[in-house]
């Protein structure tokens, strides 16, 4: 999974195709217990680039985008935001995936 490097790179990839921004952080619990999973999930739905936001690294971007919670997924095509599964609660595959396939 690509991680973000800048809100530049956020806007451009944004604009550009199919994209699934996960917001998360290294503290977060919840995060950690997806991660083992998210490889599959990335080479299952490999019509989407998968990002990952550092909710540390943007706070700014969280905030203007309404994610207060994390794990939080985000998805984009071509600039038009497609759907987003925020909350704080913990996610599981069946879930995330059941996210994606309703896009």
């Amino acid at each position: 999974m690509k991680k973000l490097a800048s809100i530049e790179e956020f806007q451009q990839l944004k604009e550009s195709g199919k994209q699934i921004f996960l917001f998360s952080a290294d503290w977060c619990p919840d995060c950690r217990v997806i991660e083992p999973v998210l490889p599959e999930i990335e080479e299952k739905y490999n019509e989407y680039n998968f990002v990952y936001v550092d909710r540390d690294d943007f706070l700014d971007l969280c905030i203007s985008m309404d994610i207060f919670g994390i794990p939080s997924f985000v998805a984009f095509d071509s600039g038009k935001e497609l759907g987003r599964f925020v909350s704080k609660d913990r996610k599981t595959k069946e879930e995330i995936e059941q996210f994606i396939e309703s896009l």
